[in-house]
């Protein structure tokens, strides 16, 4: 029997097949220096913002409620000296690191695979005491799965209201834990099957708020888990869950898979993790080519007159005039979702990264200036730039000056994306940013530095016994 029959299921459509044949077939050397490196800098944001972002009062209340439910096990929660079982540190560790809007993009699928694929990863390493390498291999295969389903989904999750990251985190930590776990072909897809039951998460949060939304990373990554333990147990899924005419996408997004969509699996195609966004500004990722945009003028604020924003209208759904209280936020939730808001810090002068919404948090922002600027802000849907721009997060903006004129800028690539890359020196000033205060200076840097150093022969545990608490 070939390797190709060998690790694909029988019985089922032809995207499905490929799917899991891709997550068999998966080797450590199949992956190029584009994917290491996307893995490499994916790894060093996720875990400095699982440290960093634990601190924040919705995480630690997360931790008192896991902390009270979970169940023993190897596997740590970062920032703390805390072991649970693999699917609950899973559900800490993701949280923590979708928990504040700082965390990787993946722009053509509109959402966060590395606060889902790296968490699951490391806790399933501990677990079996894996190998870096042996967990770097489940991880891409994950962050593939989760990536290539959501190009495929896009733009109609985020269009129709899903919050792509909670949907697509189920088949993306499924795959983790089946590619960790040694499952063959026909336990892989009832994983992956078994998956879909439990997607779930609306981006409600954005219009009305709700600290729920820090946790859909946790959720999803650990339904996923617990998924592959069931497929494992010998629970079975339906077999054509994503194209059958009640799957994936008949029953999410009213319409069939595109025809060449196995193709989307394939081996040999350039890897997704090595396009990972990274995110500069603390706020999401449909605000930041607007603010890249509107930094340049802020010395000019006082000349300005008006502000005219056009958004891609599945984008609008996310920051914009679809959300309740876009103009006037309430919360937090509602400040980092608000592309007026967003565009009037920029404007001020005020920043919008890791800083200034700690300071919201703390009331210590005064917000007067910032929504009287925010009203004046007008924005309008533009159809053509979801078209002439698919899987792009660009801004098309124009402001209108008191002496009558008027200046035009456009960002198609924001600060942080594959094609206009953060330098390293600003990576790393993120990493330190939100791990020193919390692990100290020194053992931030030997963090910083094994993560550089990404050593395939370097076991999880030792890996997450740096991101632990001091004694």
């Amino acid at each position: 029997m070939s390797t190709s029959q060998a690790t694909s299921p029988t019985n089922c459509p032809p995207l499905e097949q490929a799917l899991v044949r891709f997550i068999q077939d998966l080797r450590y050397e199949h992956l190029d220096a584009a994917a290491h490196a996307g893995v490499n800098r994916l790894m060093r944001d996720q875990l400095s913002l699982q440290v960093g972002i634990s601190q924040m009062p919705w995480s630690q209340q997360l931790l008192q409620y896991a902390t009270a439910q979970h169940r023993p096990g190897q596997s740590r929660v970062s920032a703390s000296r805390q072991a649970m079982s693999a699917p609950d540190a899973a559900f800490v560790n993701g949280s923590y690191g979708h928990g504040f809007e700082y965390d990787d993009a993946h722009g053509p699928s509109a959402s966060h695979p590395g606060s889902c694929v790296i968490p699951a990863a490391l806790a399933i390493g501990e677990e079996l005491g894996s190998t870096l390498e042996e967990v770097i291999t489940a991880m891409v295969a994950g962050y593939e799965v989760y990536a290539r389903i959501g190009v495929l989904a896009a733009p109609d999750l985020l269009r129709r209201g899903f919050h792509p990251h909670c949907v697509l985190s189920n088949f993306g930590a499924a795959a983790v834990a089946a590619k960790l776990r040694g499952f063959d072909a026909e336990t892989t897809l009832h994983a992956l099957a078994i998956a879909l039951s439990h997607a779930s998460g609306t981006t409600e949060y954005t219009s009305t708020g709700g600290s729920i939304k820090r946790i859909h990373a946790g959720i999803g990554t650990r339904n996923g888990m617990a998924a592959a333990d069931m497929a494992r147990a010998g629970i079975t899924g339906p077999r054509a869950f994503l194209s059958g005419s009640k799957g994936f996408f008949k029953a999410f997004l009213q319409r069939a898979p595109a025809d060449d969509a196995a193709q989307r699996f394939a081996q040999g195609r350039p890897f997704e993790i090595a396009t990972a966004w990274l995110k500069a500004y603390c706020a999401c990722y449909c605000t930041h080519a607007y603010i890249d945009a509107l930094r340049p003028f802020a010395a000019r604020r006082a000349d300005v007159a008006g502000i005219h924003l056009k958004i891609a209208p599945h984008f609008n759904v996310v920051v914009g005039t679809a959300n309740a209280n876009a103009y006037e936020p309430k919360n937090i939730e509602h400040v980092q979702f608000s592309l007026p808001i967003q565009a009037a810090f920029a404007l001020l002068g005020k920043g919008n990264g890791y800083r200034v919404h700690r300071d919201y948090l703390a009331g210590q922002v005064d917000m007067a200036p910032v929504i009287a600027l925010a009203r004046g802000i007008r924005i309008t849907e533009e159809p053509a730039l979801a078209k002439n721009y698919p899987g792009k997060f660009v801004a098309d903006v124009t402001i209108t000056f008191k002496d009558g004129s008027t200046a035009h800028a456009f960002v198609e690539d924001p600060i942080g994306t594959d094609q206009n890359p953060m330098p390293e020196d600003e990576q790393d000033a993120k990493f330190m940013e939100l791990t020193a205060d919390v692990l100290g200076t020194g053992r931030a840097r030997a963090l910083l530095a094994a993560l550089r150093a990404m050593d395939p022969r370097m076991r999880a545990a030792e890996l997450m016994g740096l991101c632990a608490a001091a004694r």
